[in-house]
This record gives structure tokens, sequence and C-alpha cells, in this order.
């Protein structure tokens, strides 16, 4: 592929032999599919689409049962928005890491137990639970793909990476382009494409209230709602990116899984954030009140006993690095929980 492809700000479609929209099942993804799969069409490749949603497991929003109604969660979302907008199931690829487990067969490992293991929580300048959990684990599922058609063409593939990033929702990614080269070898060339990323988050919201896909119940006050008074995010059900009444709410939400970071954190030393401490969060929460749940998740199920017997197993080891960012113990955060 020619250099001058990555320099522009919108990429021709027909350049690429994979296209690989990566799905969170979060709000963005859905307006992004939207705009991809429009372009795609238009370009008469479409067919060259296949979607893919990396799995956090029980880490991520759960679907939950209220009032009598089933609400998706987030691994189902991603599936539901690849389908909306024309992707075959058999295109539709859920990926997650895996370490080995008994009789030679795989095994889910959480990115909550490679925190354990590793012994530090992530952070601003050291986000390495996009790379563990999400980008290395998209990348690794493409080798099948990338190994058969450079075979067949006798050349490097050519893959874009589409992603529903917004400026909006941080710093970096207001710096990161719309468009550009992110990997070249001898295997594979990966460009990578941010079609909605000047969109504001009102328009966002604003696409979904006629959007052929319902977007994560954890959005909303209550599942069903619509207000959009709940999370802002929907990744990991708690995020070391969130926002303190994210998080908060999520506390209320998840309080077995947010009891299981807790442990990690005491047991680390490592603070969840580096302004503080989940373990903090959740005594403000029980001292000074946090948001209404809405909706708790019984986090019951056997995916969860195996998520705390992998996080434990972890804990009994030494951790990879010491933590070098843990804040000071009791620190308040409000007069009310000093």
């Amino acid at each position: 592929m020619p250099s001058s492809v990555a320099a522009q700000s919108t990429p021709d479609l027909s350049a690429y032999d994979l296209l690989a929209p990566q799905l969170s099942g979060g709000k963005d993804s859905a307006p992004m599919m939207a705009v991809f799969m429009t372009a795609a069409r238009a370009a008469g490749v479409d067919d060259r689409v296949i979607s893919y949603h990396s799995s956090l497991g029980p880490l991520e929003w759960p679907a939950v049962v209220f009032c009598g109604i089933r609400y998706p969660g987030v691994s189902e979302l991603a599936s539901l928005q690849s389908a909306a907008f024309g992707v075959p199931s058999s295109r539709h690829i859920e990926v997650t890491r895996t370490v080995p487990g008994p009789g030679g067969s795989r095994m889910p490992r959480s990115m909550l137990a490679e925190v354990a293991a590793y012994g530090r929580f992530p952070r601003l300048g050291s986000p390495f639970c996009r790379t563990y959990a999400k980008q290395s684990v998209v990348s690794t599922a493409w080798t099948p793909i990338v190994r058969h058609l450079r075979e067949e063409l006798g050349r490097p593939v050519r893959v874009l990476k589409i992603m529903g990033l917004r400026s909006e929702e941080s710093r970096d990614r207001k710096k990161r382009p719309i468009f550009h080269r992110v990997l070249a070898n001898s295997a594979r060339v990966v460009d990578e494409w941010l079609p909605i990323k000047d969109w504001s988050t009102a328009a966002v919201k604003e696409w979904h209230a006629d959007a052929p896909v319902p977007s994560c119940w954890t959005y909303d006050s209550v599942p069903g709602a619509g207000d959009w008074a709940g999370t802002s995010r929907c990744s990991c059900s708690l995020c070391v990116f969130a926002s303190k009444h994210d998080v908060l709410l999520a506390l209320g939400r998840r309080p077995r899984l947010a009891a299981l970071y807790a442990e990690v954190e005491q047991a680390r030393g490592d603070s969840f954030c580096a302004s503080w401490r989940i373990t903090d969060l959740i005594r403000h929460a029980a001292l000074c009140g946090a948001p209404d749940p809405g909706v708790v998740c019984p986090d019951d199920g056997p995916e969860f006993t195996a998520l705390e017997d992998q996080v434990r197993a972890a804990l009994q080891q030494e951790p990879r690095k010491e933590p070098k960012l843990a804040r000071g113990a009791d620190r308040a955060l409000c007069d009310g929980c000093s």
C-alpha cells in the first residue's frame, strides 16, 4: 500500500483486504458501525467486514432482569450492533484472553487476575489493560485470516481497524488522528480509522433516540429509563479511568465485584486510582451516601466464582512489580467520611 494512503483523513476502503470494526457494546460503537457500514456498502466491500468484540468476561456489564424485562449485557450488545448493520453472525467474532487449562484446554484469563499478578492497577501513563485485554487479543484473532490471505495474495495483508473513539472522551483521544497507520511488517499493514471522532456526546445520544439497537442499560438511572442518568461509560464495570460518580454508582450496582477489587487493592498496596482507593469509596458510600444504583447485579454465577478463584490464586504469589503509585492510607474523600 502506498505510504500516501495513510496520510489521508479518510481511508479508501477498497484498498483493504480485511475491514475489522472493534465493537465495545457501548454507546459509541453503534453509530460508528452505522457510519462505517454505510461507507463499506457504498465502496462495494461490505463482504470484507469481520467485526470483533474483546470480551472482558465478568468485568464487563452483564445482562440484568428488571421489572420482568431482560436487558442485554455488553457482549450481547456488541453482537446486536454488528447484526443491526448487516454483518452476518458468522462474521462477528468474540475474543478473550485465555491461559492453559486442564487437559490441554484453554480458559479465560481475567484482567483483574492480571492486575493481581502484576501488582499494580493501570494508570494513564501505563494503561496496560487496553493492550492486555483488548488490542493484543483482537490482533491475535486476525492471525489465521492474515496467514491465509497472505499466502493467497503473496504480499502483506492490508487491515483497517475501525473504532468508535471520540475526542470528547479524553485529551489523549482528542490528539489521536482520525486516520493513521499503526503497524507495518512483512505479514500485515494495519491502519486505524475513527469515523465518529468529532461527534459530540450529545450527538451520539440523539442518534440513539432512533437507533436500530438498544444502548446498554447501565447508561440509565434504572434499566429502560432512557434518561442517560447512569454511568457515562460502558466498558469495565469498574474502570480505573472512570469518574468518581461512575465508580460510586458501579459500587452499588456490583458490590461483590467492588469487594473483589478492594481485596486486590488491600493485598497489593496499590490504589485503584492514583488519587483515591476503592476501599475509601466503599467507606464513603456507606457513611456519606452514593448514587441510587437502581438495580443490583447478584454476581452469583459460575463465571464470577471462577473470577474470584483466579484472582485469589494470583494473590497467593509474589507480584511481578512493586507498587510505586499507592497513595497514603486512610485519606478521606470528604469531611463526612474522615
